[in-house]
Formats: structure tokens, C-alpha cells, sequence
């Protein structure tokens, strides 16, 4: 069948960013005829180029809208409205597909996918990647009160119009359905990683690691992703700089984002932050194999805690633990599986003390991460993934 897909994030491997949607292509297309309408936005962070930017065999259309996360809320205003009228022309005038798969955030793409299925006459699958009005109303982007209801609105239409629905978590599973959405539209799908990349980081590949950035004899504490207004960077600066005299740790970032200047400024401080350009997606894994615990931090606020952050899944892949501060279904996964452990969003007193204790038992570090890289085998790998996803797909074309 031809599968259409609509979201403005398009990145490859050789980014710094999760690429679930290469993996599910790079499969898909194997079987399927692939249309990808996307931004060029992310090109421009293209660290390596070992990877072809869409799989062979994709049919490319880009829109020429630039995006980046450290855009503030009238610049991605722009952003996402330029992609809409980019990608809402490129799908009315495309070859007719036999299904839409629309990938949010923002809002804007999925809407754009309601209005090409209605006029194409075609069905449509909503995935999504985190709860839209919800996260920028809750990050305070949209303050006025009509727009709020307004966008409330948008959303649950696009749930109706929707074929399907796919999340990346039980909790926006649960979201959903509490409008009155069928269970029977709804599918979670999380996240997932790559584990053939994850096992393609070899001890070596560790080993030059700790030589390279004279780790020997050093507990590792590792955040790898987005120094984001919600991933909870403030709280995470205050345990770094509160265990600052404590020699025997070391706290390793990985990333870029809005809080950039200022974890620069306190690399300058304290000798126990270690922060690193960002990694291509190919690249990351050995940094998660070096580390003794990975931390996978945001603010405290509810629609945060459905997320499903692509560092919990790489973290569990590689067999490392992970310390989470979201209250939601990763808390309740960490403690029911015992591949991590829970410490309250915004508690850097708390975060300090559970890092320091659980770096004290390496035997109990040593066995949740091993718990955690079987579970990510049976529960989060993208091979596995990708054949649910094109399920959904099928079902919703009706083929």
C-alpha cells in the first residue's frame, strides 16, 4: 500500500535525536510504497553522514522551514505555521495514498492530515509524540484562555476524524480514552530504541571513553538529551553543583537546547561536570554503556508525566539504570520492574541522595540494569515495533 506520512521533525541517524520514524521507514519500505512530507529543519544538525538522510526507497518532500529547539514561541509559531501550508499543499497534490500517518507534535501536522483525508477521501492515523495543547499550555506558551479552549477543541475533533490513534505511552492511552474515545482506536506503541545499534557498542568503545576524558576510578552519571525549558535542567545544576566535592563522581550531559549557556558557565565552576557536544544517534550508545546511571529528568508538571523520553529506552537498551523523575507510567515501570529508581521533578536535594545511593551498591546497580536490558529486548525494540505500527496502518486503510 502507499503510506503517506506527515511530520515537520524529520531526522536521521546521524542526528542527535531519537529517529524512531527512520527505523519504522527504513522496515516499512521494504513492503510499502513511503511518502514522507517533511521540514528541513533538522539538516542542519547533521553531525556524520553514514546514513542516507531517508531510507532507500523513501519518496522525499521537504518544505523549506527552518526549526530548532532553542526557537522561542513566535518563531515556532512561524515554524509550524510555514509547514502547514507547505505540507497541506504537497498532500492534496501528491498521488493519491491508501493511508495518512500523521506524526505530532505540533498540533498543526495532524490537523494538516485530517484536511488532506477529507479532501483526498483517504483514512488517517494520529500518533502522538506528546500531548498537544496540553504541554504548551502547561509550559505557559499559550496563556489566553479562548485559544486554550479553542485548541482543546481542535484536539478532540482530530481524535474523532482519526482512523486510528497511536501513543508513545499507556498514560496518553488513558488521556485519550477519558474523552470517550474507543478502545478500539487506540494503540500504545512506546517509543522504543534501536537495540542492534545499542549492541553495537562494544567495551572498547567504553574503555576509550574513560581513557579519553580520564574517567578511571569514576562513578558516571549520565543526562543525554535536550537542555530543554522542561527537562528539568535547573534541579539537575543544583544536585551537580551540591555534589561537587564528592571526587569519586562524575556527571557527564550530552546535548544543546535553551539552558546551554548557563551549564557552560557552571562547567567553569565545579570539576565534576563534564558536558560534551551532542552525538549523533549511531554514537550515543557507547556513552550509556560507560555510564553507571543515566538520568532522565523534566519539570514538575502533570502532562510531563506521560511522556515517553527516548533516553529511558536507551538507557534500559544498554543495560544501564535509570533515575526518573516523572511521576507517571515510567515511575510505576521503574519500581514494578526494578530497572531503576523514582525521585521527585524539582527536588535536587532528593535527586542528589538517591544518585549518591544508588552509586554506593553496584551489585543492585548491576542487576537493574541487567533486568532493564532483557525487558528492553521484550518490550521496546523497534523491529518488534514497527510491525504493530503497520497493523495500525493496515487496519486503518482497510487493505
Amino acid at each position: 500500500m502507499h503510506i503517506a506520512i506527515i511530520s515537520q521533525h524529520h531526522h536521521n541517524p546521524d542526528c542527535p535525536a531519537w529517529c524512531r520514524h527512520y527505523s519504522f521507514m527504513n522496515e516499512l519500505v521494504k513492503r510499502h510504497q513511503i511518502t514522507l512530507i517533511t521540514g528541513k529543519g533538522w539538516r542542519r544538525f547533521r553531525i556524520t553522514n553514514k546514513y542516507s538522510w531517508v531510507p532507500k526507497g523513501v519518496k522525499l518532500d521537504e518544505c523549506n522551514v527552518p526549526y530548532a529547539n532553542e526557537m522561542g514561541v513566535l518563531q515556532r509559531l512561524l515554524s509550524f505555521s510555514g509547514y502547514t501550508i507547505c505540507s497541506l499543499w504537497k498532500g492534496i497534490t501528491m498521488p493519491k495514498p491508501d493511508v495518512i500517518w500523521a506524526v505530532s507534535t505540533p498540533l498543526t501536522t495532524p490537523w494538516v492530515a485530517a484536511q488532506v483525508a477529507r479532501m483526498r477521501n483517504v483514512p488517517w492515523v494520529f500518533e502522538m509524540q506528546d500531548l498537544w495543547p496540553s504541554f504548551p499550555i502547561e509550559m505557559g506558551a499559550i496563556k489566553y484562555k479562548w485559544m486554550q479552549q479553542l485548541l482543546f477543541r481542535i484536539e478532540e475533533s482530530l481524535y474523532h476524524s482519526a482512523s486510528q490513534i497511536v501513543t508513545v505511552s499507556p498514560d496518553m492511552t488513558a488521556y485519550v480514552a477519558s474523552l470517550g474515545i474507543p478502545a478500539e482506536k487506540i494503540t500504545t506503541n512506546y517509543n522504543g530504541t534501536d537495540i542492534e545499534q545499542a549492541d553495537a557498542a562494544t567495551e572498547q568503545d567504553v574503555e576509550e571513553l574513560r581513557v579519553n576524558y580520564n574517567l578511571q576510578g569514576k562513578k558516571v552519571a549520565l543526562y543525554a538529551g535536550t537542555y530543554g525549558r522542561a527537562n528539568g535542567i535547573p534541579t539537575l545544576m543544583q544536585t551537580i553543583r551540591s555534589m561537587s566535592t564528592d571526587t569519586s563522581i562524575k556527571f557527564i550531559l550530552i546535548g544543546n537546547g535553551y539552558y546551554e549557556p548557563k551549564l557552560r558557565k557552571l562547567a567553569e565552576q565545579v570539576p565534576n561536570l563534564l558536558l560534551l557536544e551532542p552525538q549523533p544517534r549511531h554514537g550515543v550508545f557507547k556513552f550509556f554503556k560507560l555510564a553507571d546511571i543515566a538520568l532522565v529528568t523534566f519539570n514538575n508538571l502533570p502532562v510531563l508525566a506521560t511522556n515517553s523520553p527516548s533516553k529511558f529506552f536507551d538507557s534500559l537498551a544498554s543495560g544501564t539504570p535509570v533515575i526518573v523523575t516523572n511521576p507517571g507510567w515510567t515511575k510505576r515501570f521503574v519500581e514494578e520492574h526494578k530497572v531503576g529508581w523514582y525521585t521527585p521533578a524539582e527536588d535536587a536535594a532528593a535527586l542528589a541522595e538517591t544518585i549518591k545511593l544508588t552509586l554506593s551498591k553496584p551489585e543492585e546497580l548491576s542487576a537493574a540494569g541487567a533486568r532493564g536490558k532483557t525487558i528492553a529486548r521484550q518490550m521496546f525494540n523497534r523491529q518488534d515495533l514497527v510491525k504493530e505500527m503497520e497493523k495500525v496502518l493496515v487496519k486503518a486503510a482497510k487493505i
